[in-house]
């Protein structure tokens, strides 16, 4: 072969070689940013703020929102005390140029507009109402945070629970109404009510045609004669005029401890890592229930 033509051919070789490598090489970074998901993250919803601490690196984390320590409605109140507390509001995150903001599809729309406008990217979260909706949803959050494996262990854990309920529901079935202050009935189509459904249960609030959920007279609720109720109080106390009605001797007499389930409001508000704790919580009850 003539020297110029093996010299052409050494240096198509070559090129051919550098382009594979940097086809390796920019692979390995483009694999290496996915995992490391996104690098500086807010949350403004409550139930995002949770998903959050469970799923993501503290140092990823640049503010949660506004109601992220409050013990009676976050499970992970205390966790929360660690990271910056933001309005909900847009002026305080945009201070903070996060990669990627959290909100609820439901929260307040004017400001996830301003966050959009100032090219901020947002993350939007539906409010879940079964089992399977919460999973999607961690399975969504792990990848965007860049650890796909810890949504997987926080799945496997839901099913986990999941199972241990239906094992004890299998001893007893009935129909529950799940009855909060002022007579709020969590609807038939709610994250509640796919509780309710793994451990073989009714909820009686599609009897009231409330499958959304919604406010029901005294009258009603005693009229609907479910076999349970659910609450979130074992011992409610009539701090205001929501939660008096909890406490009317029409009741209070029809169902006793001994016909009540119980589970906090911090468990079943959202969905996410208070999901297997939540679960428990409804197997230990059923298996209380005097039969």
């Amino acid at each position: 072969m003539p020297a110029a033509l093996k010299q052409g051919a050494l240096k198509k070789g070559a090129l051919r070689w550098c382009a594979a490598w940097l086809l390796i090489v920019g692979s390995l970074v483009l694999a290496a940013d996915a995992r490391a998901g996104a690098a500086r993250i807010a949350s403004i919803n409550m139930c995002s703020d949770q998903l959050l601490m469970a799923l993501a690196d503290p140092e990823q984390i640049v503010g949660l929102g506004p109601y992220a320590r409050d013990p009676h409605l976050s499970f992970m109140a205390r966790e929360a005390q660690r990271f910056p507390r933001l309005s909900g509001e847009a002026e305080d995150v945009l201070v903070l140029q996060p990669d990627v903001v959290l909100a609820g599809r439901y929260g307040k729309r004017a400001t996830r507009e301003l966050l959009r406008a100032k090219g901020i990217k947002l993350a939007e979260f539906d409010v879940p109402r079964s089992i399977d909706d919460v999973k999607a949803q961690i399975k969504q959050l792990g990848e965007l945070v860049g650890h796909p494996d810890r949504a997987s262990a926080l799945n496997a854990r839901i099913d986990e629970a999941a199972d241990r309920t239906r094992q004890a529901a299998a001893r007893w079935q009935g129909r529950v109404l799940p009855l909060s202050r002022r007579g709020w009935i969590a609807g038939s189509d709610s994250l509640i009510s796919s509780l309710l459904s793994t451990a073989g249960l009714v909820n009686a609030a599609a009897e009231l045609g409330l499958r959304r959920g919604g406010f029901a007279s005294l009258e009603t609720i005693v009229a609907a004669r479910p076999d349970l109720l659910l609450m979130t109080d074992d011992v409610p106390t009539a701090e205001d005029q929501g939660k008096a009605l909890l406490l009317h001797p029409a009741i209070q007499n029809s169902y006793p401890p001994s016909r009540r389930l119980v589970i906090a409001e911090q468990l079943t508000i959202c969905g996410g890592p208070m999901l297997p704790q939540a679960l428990d919580r409804l197997t230990a009850a059923i298996e209380r229930i005097e039969r």
